[in-house]
Parts: C-alpha cells; sequence; structure tokens
C-alpha cells in the first residue's frame, strides 16, 4: 500500500458514523483462474472492509440486496465498448462511483480502475485503494474545514485554489495516476471544489458562500 491509513486516523477526522465499508461478503470468491484467492483477501478489499473511506465525495456502491455482492463490471457496463479495457476487467468488482465514472478494483494488480460510460473511455485511476481512500479524505478534510474566513472573497478563493493544488502535488509524489492531467474525475472534482461548487451548507466554506 502507498499510504499509510488507519480506521483510527478516519474516524477521528469523520466520526465513526461518517465512515463507510464494504464487507468481505461483498466481493467475488475469485475473479479468474489467474487469480485464485478470493477477492475479499486482496490488500484492497482488506482496506475497504477494515478502514472505509469517508462518504460524501467519494460513494461506495451498495452491495445487491439479493446477492449480497458487488455488480462486476459487466454487470455494470458494455465492457466490450471500452477500448484498452484488461481482457478479464467484465470480472472486477466495481466498489463505487465518482463523478459520472464507476470505479472498479483490479484484484490482481490491486490498482483501482475508472469507467466512463459518457466518454467509454477506461483509466487507471488509482495504483491502490489506500491512494483512493487518501484523495477522497484529504478533499472531505478540505471541504469540511475550509473556511473564507473575512478575506476579500478572491483571496478565499486563492487560498482555496493553493490548498486544491497542494493535494494534487503531494498525492502526486506518491501516485501519480489520479492527477495525472486535466481530464481524470479526480482532476474535475478538485477543479470543481477550487471553484466553490462541491460545499455543503452546514460547512464553515458553505455557510459562507451560501449564507
Amino acid at each position: 500500500m502507498l499510504f499509510d491509513i488507519t480506521r483510527g486516523e478516519l474516524a477521528g477526522l469523520f466520526g465513526e458514523e461518517r465512515l463507510a465499508t464494504l464487507p468481505a461478503t461483498a466481493f467475488p470468491p475469485a475473479v479468474a483462474a489467474a487469480f485464485p484467492p478470493a477477492v475479499a483477501a486482496t490488500e484492497g478489499a482488506r482496506l475497504l472492509r477494515d478502514v472505509g473511506v469517508p462518504t460524501g465525495t467519494l460513494l461506495l456502491r451498495t452491495p445487491d440486496e439479493d446477492t449480497g455482492r458487488l455488480p462486476l463490471v459487466q454487470d455494470t457496463v458494455h465492457v466490450e465498448d471500452f477500448e484498452g479495457a484488461a481482457q478479464d476487467a467484465g470480472a472486477w468488482p466495481v466498489i463505487g462511483w465518482l463523478l459520472n465514472a464507476h470505479l472498479a478494483l483490479d484484484p490482481g494488480s490491486g490498482g483501482v480502475h475508472a469507467f466512463d460510460p459518457d466518454e467509454r473511455t477506461v483509466r487507471r485511476l488509482h495504483t491502490d485503494v489506500s491512494s483512493l481512500v487518501q484523495v477522497a479524505l484529504r478533499f472531505q478534510r478540505l471541504l469540511d474545514a475550509f473556511t473564507f474566513g473575512d478575506d476579500e472573497e478572491e483571496a478565499g478563493f486563492e487560498r482555496l485554489e493553493r490548498a486544491v493544488g497542494r493535494i494534487r502535488t503531494e498525492t502526486s509524489d506518491i501516485d501519480p495516476l489520479p492527477f495525472q492531467d486535466d481530464e481524470t474525475v479526480w482532476s474535475v472534482v478538485g477543479d470543481e471544489i477550487a471553484a466553490g461548487q462541491r460545499f455543503t451548507g452546514d460547512s464553515p466554506g458553505g455557510r459562507a458562500l451560501h449564507g
């Protein structure tokens, strides 16, 4: 794992009630013969089960009510429409949703891939799940804590843009994939935050923006 993240750290920042997890039973028993261990035994699945992610910016998928399992990529999109998709990508579990992209866990590499059904593109978004949790953590903490204070509006937005820039830079120093270019879903989320579009009304930033 690229980032060392603990349940205690997340709970200390957001509270237990704001952490979402996925049970081991939500993952398929195996993806294919090439990956004989159960998917739930992988490091990525363990992190989603034991540590979780803060709710808000990133949404985890809800397991099916009848089967208790996560949907697979092949149940969610037409994999053959996605040029460059791995041969076994259809059997990957879909773990979350970010903007308009389905996030899938590749149990073989541990990477997280974003499938955009509108653009019919797939790209590796994170080297591993710890990177996904780290970016979600940092953006959600910024949204929860940032305040425009007594600054002039322009100065406040400049501070906000710098804060978003630090998240991009410090993440990219360890995992370049989330902000590899301006087209990744996390880059778009960062742009929206910098523009003041993702603050909830009960956050300090939201109260300053919306009254």
